[in-house]
């Protein structure tokens, strides 16, 4: 068999999957101890190396799946972390994806299983090699998708109170929003639809819930919060 590259040194390709949820207000992302050299016991995000029949993407999937059981996530790459001694073990170039669930959605069987923990994005303690920074990177991106795309939907339950929604953004932005502006804005939202249910879970009066709809947005090509 012939072979090719020969003069050139080898390299390891791995993965590293941050995965956001939003739960009591906060947003988090799953960390947990390695469990392997170097750098065992420290904490870190969680992924795999890339096998030789996968692309990258498929390896960013089954990396995922392992973790939570969830498919057809809504996953993009934040890009590839390469500096040459990122890694004591090997030259590892690792490609960072986030990735967004609901946490209701999440089974806890399997964080256990993983040993992984849900920590809140501003509590985050310091990662195994520059995986602090992917998560950076990671939190920046969605911030600037968030303005124009309604992703934040992925992080809430399919029916949600507008006080969820806007602790959603402001978790994500790490700031406060005005409440009646935020409420203004919303209500010129064909896709944010109010539903006759009510969540009386804070209080006795209750909260409307409200809905997304798909098919509205497409629709609407202005969107911007």
């Amino acid at each position: 068999m012939t072979t090719f590259y020969g003069e050139h040194s080898k390299v390891w390709v791995s993965v590293d999957c941050i995965i956001f949820g939003f739960d009591e207000g906060k947003l988090r992302i799953l960390i947990g101890k390695r469990k392997m050299d170097p750098g065992r016991g420290e904490w870190s995000l969680y992924g795999g190396f890339v096998r030789h029949d996968e692309s990258i993407d498929e390896a960013a999937n089954r990396v995922l799946f392992d973790l939570t059981g969830l498919r057809n996530l809504y996953m993009r790459q934040v890009g590839a972390f390469g500096s040459v001694d990122r890694d004591p073990g090997e030259r590892v170039i690792s490609i960072a994806y986030y990735a967004l669930i609901n946490v209701n959605d999440y089974d806890d069987r399997l964080r256990r299983e993983h040993s992984v923990e849900w920590v809140n994005i501003d509590e985050i303690p310091h990662l195994y090699s520059d995986h602090n920074e992917m998560v950076r990177k990671a939190r920046k991106m969605m911030q600037q998708k968030l303005a124009h795309e309604p992703v934040g939907f992925r992080l809430l339950p399919s029916l949600f109170t507008l006080t969820q929604l806007q602790k959603l953004y402001e978790a994500v932005n790490g700031s406060e929003l005005d409440k009646r502006n935020f409420r203004k804005r919303i209500k010129e939202m064909d896709f944010i639809e109010k539903t006759e249910l009510i969540d009386k879970t804070g209080s006795k009066r209750g909260a409307y819930l409200y809905r997304f709809n798909k098919r509205a947005y497409n629709e609407d090509p202005n969107f911007k919060l």
